[in-house]
């Protein structure tokens, strides 16, 4: 049995996460890319000791976070909001809580997905809150916790009912399964989503049935501070609007290849914006 997944000691207030994101699609037709990409891993106890010439939280950088990007989404303490909600779920709430996203480059910034990951007061991994973004302009929460609430592993599977439309090529309907594996030096998280194709009365052959699309993103942890802010931002200036266009030039390439296609369903006003995997809703 591993042990509970673990952040880095001594820690600093920000880390960069320098590597690559990969994609691939299964069926009807195989479809696989990979790009490099670098994220940031904050504490968010510790935002104002992240700033730095080159980056900086609620102020005017090069690259930058905006906390009313996140959570509640008023600009409001987001290390105080993660608390409530871990609290709500009967989940530790005393621990480092790290958010792990894309940073803003130039002011512009598109986020597939973020996520906060929530340790206890031992350090052990105990909740993850993965923030989903659509390109549609619509945001799901999942809040992922192991079934008997033990610590998360690199063993640990985490599976969610997908909730919201994200891409044209899928529909609402399946599971992810997500899983995280960081070690002293780097990072790897994994969702494989799983459209439940074979249980759909649609289905024609028991080929439709298991994984549709696997999706990782990792690379090496690197403390963050004015040089290896700067020498991410000379690598990759555009990086986030390159998120934007490579979304829609991989679309189209799925659009050529005939996968099937489907339309956005309406979302009611209504329906529920945060969920966790362990049949308890969120707050808003």
């Amino acid at each position: 049995m591993g042990q509970g997944l673990m952040m880095p000691a001594p820690r600093a207030a920000a880390y960069l996460v320098r590597g690559q994101v990969m994609h691939e699609r299964l069926r009807p037709v195989h479809h696989r890319f990979v790009y490099p990409v670098f994220c940031v891993r904050l504490n968010l106890s510790r935002l104002a000791d992240a700033n730095n010439a080159w980056f900086g939280v609620n102020r005017k950088r090069p690259m930058s976070v905006r906390t009313s990007d996140y959570g509640p989404r008023d600009g409001s303490d987001l290390d105080v909001w993660m608390r409530a909600q871990l609290a709500e779920a009967g989940l530790p709430a005393d621990g480092e809580i790290w958010l792990q996203t894309f940073p803003r480059m130039f002011g512009f910034v598109f986020n597939p997905v973020s996520f906060w990951l929530c340790h206890d007061s031992g350090g052990a991994l105990r909740a993850v809150l993965a923030e989903v973004n659509s390109t549609f302009g619509e945001t799901h929460r999942y809040l992922l916790a192991d079934n008997e609430r033990k610590a998360i592993t690199p063993d640990t599977r985490l599976v969610c009912a997908k909730a919201m439309h994200v891409s044209p090529f899928c529909e609402v309907r399946g599971a992810y399964h997500f899983y995280f594996r960081d070690t002293a030096k780097s990072t790897l998280i994994g969702i494989d989503y799983d459209d439940e194709a074979g249980d759909h009365p649609d289905a024609r052959t028991s080929d439709n049935a298991g994984v549709l699309i696997r999706t990782t993103v990792g690379g090496r942890l690197q403390t963050m501070t004015s040089d290896s802010a700067l020498l991410a931002l000379l690598t990759q200036p555009f990086m986030t609007f390159g998120i934007v266009a490579k979304i829609h030039w991989q679309a189209w390439k799925l659009w050529r290849k005939r996968v099937p296609f489907f339309r956005k369903p309406d979302r009611s006003k209504d329906s529920a914006v945060a969920t966790a995997n362990f049949n308890k809703e969120m707050s808003p």
